[in-house]
Parts: C-alpha cells; sequence; structure tokens
C-alpha cells in the first residue's frame, strides 16, 4: 500500500465540505497520478463527500493507493437509501429546498460518482450506507 487515509465527514458541515475530496486530489498530485485520472478521482469524491454531508447522519470517508488502483470508500451511520435505483437516476434527488438554494442537491452526484468510477459499489440499509468506488491507472 502506497498510501492509506481516512477522514470524518459530519453532517451538514457545509463551512468544511470538499476539503476531504481536496486533500485526495493534492495526495494525488504528489505522487504523479495523470491529471486525467485525477480529475475523473476528484468529481466522484467531491460528488460523494457532498452527498454525505447532505444526505446522511455523518461518517468516514477513507482513500487507499497502490501500485494500479486508488480506492475510495465513504461509510456512513445512516439514515440509508430507501431505493438505490431511483437515486441512481440522473436528476432524481432528495435534498430538501434549503440544500437545494445554496446549489447542491441536483441529483447528479450518484451517476457522477458511477460515471467517474471504474467501478462503483453500493450498499445500504437505515443503519447506513457505503459507497466503494475503485479506479485503476
Amino acid at each position: 500500500m502506497l498510501y492509506e487515509r481516512e477522514y470524518a465527514v459530519k453532517k451538514d458541515d457545509f463551512a468544511v465540505a470538499g476539503e476531504v475530496s481536496a486533500h485526495i486530489k493534492r495526495k494525488l498530485k504528489q505522487i504523479g497520478v495523470d491529471a486525467a485520472l485525477i480529475r475523473k478521482i476528484s468529481i466522484a469524491a467531491y460528488e460523494a463527500e457532498i452527498n454525505m454531508v447532505i444526505h446522511s447522519d455523518g461518517g468516514l470517508m477513507s482513500v487507499a493507493i497502490d501500485e494500479d488502483t486508488i480506492t475510495i470508500k465513504c461509510a456512513d451511520t445512516g439514515p440509508g437509501i430507501p431505493d438505490i435505483e431511483l437515486a441512481m437516476k440522473e436528476g432524481y434527488s432528495t435534498a430538501p429546498q434549503s440544500i437545494r438554494e445554496m446549489g447542491f442537491g441536483a441529483g447528479m452526484g450518484l451517476s457522477n460518482i458511477n460515471r467517474n468510477s471504474d467501478n462503483m459499489h453500493i450498499t445500504s440499509s437505515p443503519e447506513g450506507t457505503t459507497v466503494t468506488m475503485t479506479f485503476v491507472f
């Protein structure tokens, strides 16, 4: 393992929302990952982090970098996604109006994660949701 780190993501903490994905982006630049891949990873990581801030009760976001893959795992503590298939549809959002007024909640998060990662896996229950993204270089 070249690098491994875990970060706490708090519910409704918009003051620092995006800092985890920015830190991951800086680390990828530091180790010389291709700029096009960094862009894809940054988009997916940011979308996942913002989803955790908006929709979850908080949780942990981790990154693991080895010789040929980067894995980002977001595990929150609830309330879960009742219908993953519906949540994957572009434009579908459960974000309240107050979040939309802040410029978030357009319903593109999960579809952008899926589009930018080489592999995405979601599990969800009322106890929490785990989104795992893998990128190959």
